[in-house]
């Protein structure tokens, strides 16, 4: 890890010093990297605030059941609706809006937060599990819009280097997923679940304000550089993305991992605060380390994917993905727990960068963040019914059932990937972005 590290830090130097002896001869190259580095740091950090969002909900999900009282069934058809939401409801449209309109992609950022803010604040004030429903899809909203938007924009402006930059935005969401439960749930011990999503409407509006301002420029002065694609255009490539084995395969894998993923999501945090009986508080650290490893592994294996190829890097984390969703069933309280939870974060959601890389490495440059809509559609779609399955599971044979159901659909993706032949892309060896 120390000589891996040690290397980035001398290709950052190395290509300063290049930066440099040319900015004289070639002032556009300079600014143009210093556009990009600005890019790819705010939407990094947008990142951190979004999962800071998206963790409101998996941390409240044993605080909400209790207070209105819904059942294992019940909880896990709010988080069907929430994906569904953030996938094949919107999915489609957020990537054709962030495609066709790149001039106002600061304005779907910043809706992004509106969306979050507004759709937890309603959240705070649903008096059962009827009107809860509509409330827990409108959460999926700012997902739908921010991830396209920012997604296609990196995967545009950094084409050699793809894995490295949606790793760095990757590690964004790791931080906020790391930091966002330990300080809910230490929030909880005083403040009530409602009181807790009403106070984040405020802070969601001054973020999109933020954004909208800091970003309009950089976006405006992009989309002068690009050509609009047309719609003819639009749909031949999607037509021609959808016919790749390549990525028939990848939303395959996605579907599968996506459904251990919403499994886990839904009944950890039962498991842990019901089960266990931890604390709000415990379960927010048990939920932190879930993601804190996602930190260091999103960019190691980002660089690495670029560098050796999806596939190589894909094929053996999967399967060690799936072996640790079975250990999880069997850890005792204690160490075993958490260490068999460090190492499930290693691939929470680092597996997620690397696939929608393999994705947009097909995909032509005008549907970048068409990708993300159109291999969510049947992603998110197909993997709705897990967490309303896994309920029928825990209710029946206990809650370690869930991580058994999450770690064969895992080991069944490997399986899939396993089976077909990801191509190398023809690029030259990736530099870390500096």
């Amino acid at each position: 890890m120390f000589k891996f590290i040690k290397q980035k830090l001398a290709n950052i130097a190395q290509e300063r010093e290049l930066t440099s002896e040319t900015t004289d001869l070639n002032p556009t190259i300079s600014k143009r990297e210093y556009k990009g580095s600005f890019v790819l740091g705010s939407l990094s950090f947008g990142h951190v605030l979004i999962h800071w969002f998206q963790q409101l909900w998996p941390v409240l999900i044993p605080s909400i059941k209790s207070g209105l009282g819904l059942s294992n069934v019940e909880i896990g058809t709010l988080t069907s609706v929430r994906q569904f939401a953030a996938g094949p409801l919107l999915a489609i449209p957020s990537g054709l809006l962030a495609d066709l309109y790149r001039r106002r992609t600061a304005i779907i950022l910043a809706s992004a937060f509106v969306a979050f803010g507004l759709s937890h604040f309603l959240l705070a004030k649903v008096p059962n599990f009827f009107w809860m429903v509509p409330c827990v899809a409108f959460l999926g909203v700012g997902t739908a819009l921010w991830h396209p938007a920012s997604m296609g924009t990196l995967s545009r402006r950094f084409p050699d280097r793809r894995g490295t930059a949606l790793a760095i935005h990757g590690v964004g969401a790791s931080i906020g997923d790391t930091i966002a439960p330990i300080a809910i749930g230490f929030l909880l011990l005083s403040v009530s679940w409602r009181g807790l999503l009403e106070f984040h409407l405020l802070p969601a509006l001054l973020i999109a304000l933020v954004l909208w301002v800091g970003l309009t420029p950089v976006y405006r002065n992009q989309a002068g550089e690009e050509t609009k694609p047309t719609f003819r255009s639009y749909w031949n490539d999607v037509k021609d993305l959808m016919s790749s084995h390549v990525v028939l395969a990848i939303i395959a894998v996605n579907v599968l991992t996506g459904m251990a993923r919403l499994t886990t999501m839904t009944f950890l945090p039962i498991y842990i605060q019901d089960d266990l009986a931890y604390s709000a508080f415990g379960l927010g650290f048990f939920w932190a380390l879930l993601h804190i490893m996602g930190a260091i592994s999103q960019p190691v294996m980002g660089y690495l994917s670029d560098k050796f190829g999806r596939k190589a890097v894909l094929l053996p984390a999967l399967i060690l993905y799936g072996l640790l969703y079975l250990a999880l069933a069997i850890a005792e309280p204690g160490a075993q727990l958490i260490t068999v939870i460090v190492a499930l974060g290693i691939f929470f959601y680092a597996l997620v960068n690397v696939t929608q890389a393999t994705i947009m490495d097909v995909a032509t440059d005008q549907i970048q963040s068409s990708t993300m809509g159109i291999t969510g559609v049947f992603t998110q779609f197909l993997s709705l019914p897990a967490p309303i399955l896994a309920g029928y599971l825990v209710n029946n044979y206990g809650t370690e059932s869930s991580f058994i159901f999450a770690g064969v659909v895992t080991l069944i993706a490997a399986l899939v990937l396993f089976m077909i032949h990801v191509p190398r892309s023809n690029r030259p060896t990736p530099k870390i972005l500096g």
